[in-house]
């Protein structure tokens, strides 16, 4: 009986948050473990269609970059980094492409349809949503670096992503944008996220990874920050608190709310229920980023 209560509980506690929440959009990035681990992934996707089920409308960003440095090895590539991101020449990213697609897109896609919802994806092989151009950085000194077939979102096709939503459509989007001149390009998925969120200006951005959320002490897993504002995540990365493989997720999180979505967040993928447990309860489980 006790137990019955507690679920009972829970599920009034939800109730809140799914009216509120009801026909608003959620964009939701996958990545770290949740791409490696299959069992994983689909309780993490039962969540997707649980919020899909009650009237939220979900969209999903997802990465691969372990994908493709496997297969990388695997077809004896070795990957070059510049400043922390690939290098991609045209064979790279045609093992890229192959990898996202037809081992990460597709499997996703089939996995939400065995639970129940319809999903499409998105991505260079198929009607793609993100738009990029070229992308070059500035070398200590001054000189622009050449990464290759890599971009930076330059336009989303908001309006396509909308249309799917509002029809109880679940759109997975592959990081492969097109160039103006239709090249691909390679794009960061963090980043194609909080350009997707921004451009349909959604409810929320939820961006899963493998820490729970931003600590105060990157060693300390007991130091996250339930709560920050941009202005403290400034400060943070000033000092060094933030930075490495959380900078993409906190620039990420920053394009979103500064294109006019509510609120994002970073929280642990491998806690189960976590994007459940984020969205509808008053405690939440990761970090929440608030302007």
């Amino acid at each position: 009986m006790e137990q019955a209560i507690i679920k009972a509980s829970a599920l009034i506690e939800a109730m809140e948050y799914i009216r509120g929440f009801k026909g608003k959009i959620v964009v939701v990035k996958l990545g770290g473990s949740i791409l490696d681990d299959i069992d994983l992934q689909k309780k993490l996707l039962t969540d997707v269609v649980f919020m899909s089920i009650v009237g939220i409308k979900p969209i999903l960003v997802h990465g691969g970059g372990k994908a493709i440095t496997a297969a990388m090895n695997k077809a004896g590539l070795e990957p070059v980094w510049v400043h922390g991101r690939r290098y991609t020449d045209e064979r790279t990213l045609t093992i890229a492409e192959h990898t996202l697609v037809n081992e990460v897109n597709q499997p996703i896609c089939e996995v939400l349809s065995e639970l129940g919802v319809n999903a499409m994806g998105l991505h260079s092989l198929s009607s793609c949503a993100v738009f990029a151009n070229p992308l070059r950085l500035e070398g200590e000194d001054g000189r622009k670096l050449d990464l290759g077939m890599v971009g930076a979102v330059s336009d989303i096709n908001a309006e396509l992503l909308k249309t799917l939503c509002h029809s109880n459509v679940v759109p997975v989007i592959g990081p492969i944008a097109r160039a103006k001149t239709g090249s691909k390009l390679n794009v960061n998925a963090d980043s194609v996220a909080g350009h997707v969120a921004a451009a349909v200006r959604a409810e929320k951005l939820v961006v899963l990874s493998d820490t729970h959320g931003i600590r105060t002490d990157v060693n300390d897993p007991e130091s996250w920050i339930s709560t920050i504002d941009e202005a403290k995540i400034a400060e943070m990365v000033d000092d060094g608190t933030i930075s490495a493989g959380m900078m993409p997720k906190v620039e990420a999180c920053i394009t979103a709310l500064e294109g006019g979505v509510g609120k994002a967040h970073i929280i642990d993928g491998r806690i189960p229920h976590s994007l459940l447990l984020e969205i509808y309860t008053d405690r939440g489980i990761g970090t929440q980023i608030v302007k």
